[in-house]
């Protein structure tokens, strides 16, 4: 292990072997930094954070940091290369239903009712941009959550800083992740897909060489709203959790924020659609349903070494 830090609500690692052998490089600290800018700039549950103060006036004009310009950009891309499927204007949807700061998720976190259901799809999302030395952002006035693509993000920008001195590494942000080089097994980096079921063992083992992974999962990030059980994967057209008869999403992609987002979408379509969403767009994807069964497509084998059952 070349270094670790605590942000974004995870545990953040990087693995690997530095040139000289001995301890972590710049570069590693420099993308360790990467994760606590992230998480400064783009939570939702600091008040004073650049994000939420222009979430505060989402109709006007701000100056904000380079990093929420850049993320909010790529949140953009991301809402229009999925039909609008991933959208982080769902902050408003998270807080009715109880999801307003930082949970303690586990055994017996509840919230409030958290309301009805808003009757609305939204209009197009159509931010603004003003590129320059000091970056200028509107954000079509509706507060967003970047939660959906922040950890991605941060994984993306930490593996460029890595790559400056480091030929070989893995960053582990909780489940997002970037593998470049051929790593210490001969199929590559071995990563373990969690079991959203609770168990133990992983459903799966990926061995991944210049590659990324991501996994949208109902097994952490999930409460009691009032009678029911809910989570955070939202679907924007209903304003409530979507991915119907789905756990878990993973997919592997060349880059992490890519890989975060499409596996969003591929949950939020639901698991009567994800098998021919995955081939028409061959798509490296693993998904468990919700009586707990395994699938995965045919661009996902090849980097499957071991699965359960």
């Amino acid at each position: 292990m070349l270094g670790a830090v605590r942000a974004m609500a995870s545990d953040v690692v990087v693995y690997g072997r530095a040139p000289d052998g001995d301890g972590p490089t710049v570069s590693v600290v420099r993308a360790l930094d990467v994760f606590r800018t992230v998480h400064e700039v783009c939570t939702r549950f600091d008040p004073a954070s650049p994000l939420m103060q222009a979430n505060a006036r989402p109709g006007e004009w701000h100056v904000v940091p380079p990093v929420l310009f850049d993320a909010v950009q790529a949140a953009h891309a991301a809402y229009e290369e999925t039909g609008g499927r991933f959208d982080p204007r769902v902050l408003g949807d998270l807080v009715r239903l109880g999801y307003d700061r930082s949970l303690p998720f586990g055994d017996g976190v509840e919230t409030p009712s958290g309301g009805e259901a808003p009757s609305r799809a939204f209009a197009p999302w159509r931010p603004g941009f003003r590129a320059g030395r000091h970056p200028e952002l509107h954000l079509g006035g509706t507060p967003i959550d970047l939660g959906g693509i922040g950890k991605g993000l941060a994984v993306r920008w930490a593996a460029q800083v890595l790559r400056d001195d480091l030929d070989d590494f893995l960053v582990d942000a909780g489940g997002d992740c970037d593998c470049d080089g051929t790593g210490p097994e001969v199929d590559g980096w071995r990563v373990g897909v969690e079991d959203p079921t609770g168990g133990d063992l992983p459903v799966a083992v990926l061995g991944l060489r210049d590659r990324a992974c991501a996994t949208s999962s109902t097994r952490l990030r999930r409460w009691r709203a009032g009678d029911r059980t809910v989570h955070h994967l939202i679907d924007p057209s209903t304003g409530l959790p979507g991915g119907d008869d789905l756990l878990a999403v993973t997919v592997v992609s060349t880059d992490a924020a890519d890989a975060e987002v499409t596996t969003k979408a591929l949950f939020l379509g639901g698991a009567g659609a994800i098998a021919t969403e995955a081939r028409v767009r061959d798509v490296a994807a693993l998904w468990v349903t919700a009586d707990g069964v395994t699938t995965t497509s045919r661009a996902m084998d090849p980097y499957v070494v071991w699965r359960a059952g």
